[in-house]
């Protein structure tokens, strides 16, 4: 259905192909996932199956991509509208209409569909998405994972030969994406479609994938094979095939399931060595620590860390009392209580459209409280002016573009440090850090989404806010992108800022947070320890959690350190 033959393609301005030597075939019918660390052209190859590269992105692509038949090359995207089904990183960028119903059914109207045929679509991809109470709200107004099912749904309606697919669980909550997965495998097992899709949490899709293509590096060529024997040689992996790893388990497990079936000898080694451990329970004396003074930490080697925060004036980085926030006459929050200490890391956790994103934008005064009150470093967010309140905190968005706007790397480091007033060099720094490899004359639009959002917030951590929010930080970003950022959020956290983040990665909560809130309808369900709230919940808990129940462990890191 799709063929690559030996395809290139190299942007405009840059020397070196961004992809190169790509030579596989996609089969009808199968699911083929493609994976790779971020950077080394995973989008670039999607977007040579739907035409938008060379016609839409420009460049040179050499070689050959048929797909159905049809030559990407002779075909324009709107020539292979019929065939091609295309949802990208940022679903925004893709709506036409201003209704989730009128979404639906856009596409249909384009390929001239009779009204009946869309009215029955539109019904039954509103009930396999769980669209059904949001059919006539505006997009606008719908969270980030909720665009993102809306995307998908638009791109379903008109019955595509071919889904290509970009990350398209990033911003679902667990639940949902598990939704949306079993939703695209009834389409490959029952109506033969034929899906490639780009996927960096692995942990949800591996086990659905008939095959897995690997880009290894930039410029690599791919390689083909089953999602077992490509796992094994991938530097991109799960951690139920990182833990398989560390317990030479063979052939490696992909699914929980698989791995439980083997973890009966691991779980009396971590049992043996709980039970001799004097001071309790092990795994939980593992989980981080809020830092609650500077004099308790030792300062970390990182030149751009050593200055720390300023001590805000009450015993608390950000306290919300009785917040609730009405918007587009929907209720946002509703009653809530929170209290933020230095050096903690928050995970705001819970199902799409919860209130997570809302709850940030209070934080940051981007919205001003219904009802309640909400206080940052001493100050009332949303009635501070930016170049103070910017010192207090900092917000990373889930789209990082809303805060990049000049034309090169080096162009946003300099305007960072001039609105923070910083040291010049000091965003520069922090990108090296996160960012290793990319030039200062990188537009940051060229960027990947998981580079973009490391540039965001680098930015952000400019200027030094004892309070940091992430707004999904880890969307786009594989494993080793993922650590680099764990690093950082620790050190931070250590310094003594407060971290706040409202993410749907519970592997990246298991790892990094201290505390757990979980919001539903916009009201706090749970609030306690990382290690209490998400053992006790099957939609939150990490691979690790699952596979090695009841006793309570999160991390690979984790348990690696107790068999040491």
């Amino acid at each position: 259905m799709i063929r690559f033959e030996n395809v290139s393609v190299t942007y405009d301005g840059q020397s070196e192909p961004t992809v190169q030597n790509v030579d596989f075939e996609v089969p009808e019918g199968e699911l083929v996932l493609l994976v790779g660390p971020s950077g080394v052209g995973k989008s670039t190859v999607l977007g040579a199956v739907s035409g938008l590269v060379p016609h839409f992105t420009g460049g040179t692509l050499r070689g050959r991509v048929t797909v159905a038949g049809r030559d990407t090359r002779t075909h324009k995207p709107r020539e292979l509208a019929d065939v091609v089904g295309t949802v990208g990183q940022d679903p925004l960028s893709h709506f036409v209409t201003d209704t989730v119903e009128d979404e639906l059914a856009y596409g249909m109207e384009s390929l001239g569909l009779a009204p009946d045929v869309m009215r029955r679509r539109v019904e039954e991809t509103l009930d396999l998405l769980g669209l059904s109470d949001l059919r006539n709200r505006p997009i606008a107004t719908l969270s980030g994972g909720q665009q993102q099912r809306v995307a998908i749904g638009s791109v379903l309606t008109p019955h595509p030969q071919v889904l290509i697919l970009d990350e398209p669980t990033s911003a679902l909550d667990p639940a949902a994406a598990e939704e949306v997965l079993a939703v695209l495998q009834r389409l490959v097992h029952d109506l033969g479609t034929t899906i490639l899709m780009a996927e960096h949490r692995l942990e949800r899709v591996i086990q659905y994938a008939d095959q897995v293509a690997l880009l290894p590096s930039p410029g690599a060529a791919p390689v083909l094979g089953t999602p077992a024997d490509v796992m094994a040689i991938s530097p991109v992996t799960p951690p139920v095939v990182d833990l398989g790893r560390l317990a030479g388990w063979t052939p490696l497990p992909l699914t929980v399931r698989d791995a439980r079936r083997r973890a009966a000898d691991l779980r009396e080694q971590l049992e043996q060595r709980d039970s001799n451990t004097p001071k309790g329970r092990g795994e939980l004396r593992d989980q981080p620590q809020p830092t609650r003074s500077r004099r308790e930490t030792t300062p970390p080697t990182r030149r751009w860390l050593r200055r720390a925060p300023s001590t805000p004036r009450s015993p608390y980085t950000a306290e919300v009392q009785a917040l609730a926030i009405t918007r587009e006459h929907v209720q946002a929050l509703r009653k809530i209580d929170l209290t933020i200490t230095p050096g903690e890391t928050v995970a705001l956790m819970g199902r799409n459209g919860a209130g997570k994103s809302t709850l940030l934008s209070a934080l940051v005064g981007l919205l001003e409280p219904t009802k309640g009150t909400v206080q940052v470093g001493g100050v009332t967010p949303h009635r501070t002016a930016p170049p103070t309140l910017v010192r207090q905190v900092g917000l990373v968005p889930q789209e990082p573009l809303d805060l990049l706007y000049a034309d090169t790397v080096a162009a946003e480091c300099t305007a960072a440090d001039a609105d923070a007033n910083a040291t010049p060099g000091t965003c520069r720094t922090l990108v090296t850090e996160l960012l290793p490899g990319v030039t200062d004359d990188t537009h940051p639009r060229d960027l990947s989404e998981g580079q973009r959002l490391a540039l965001a917030l680098a930015v952000v951590l400019t200027a030094r806010p004892p309070l940091l929010l992430l707004d999904e930080p880890t969307r786009g970003l594989d494993y080793a992108a993922k650590a680099r950022l764990v690093t950082v959020l620790k050190a931070l956290a250590a310094e003594g800022h407060a971290i706040v983040l409202a993410t749907h990665d519970v592997e990246l909560a298991a790892e990094l947070a201290h505390r757990v809130l979980l919001l539903a309808e916009g009201e706090v369900i749970a609030d306690g320890p990382t290690a209490e709230v998400v053992v006790s919940s099957p939609s939150f808990a990490p691979q690790v959690t699952k596979i090695l129940a009841p006793q309570h462990w999160l991390t690979v890191a984790q348990v690696r350190q107790a068999l040491a």
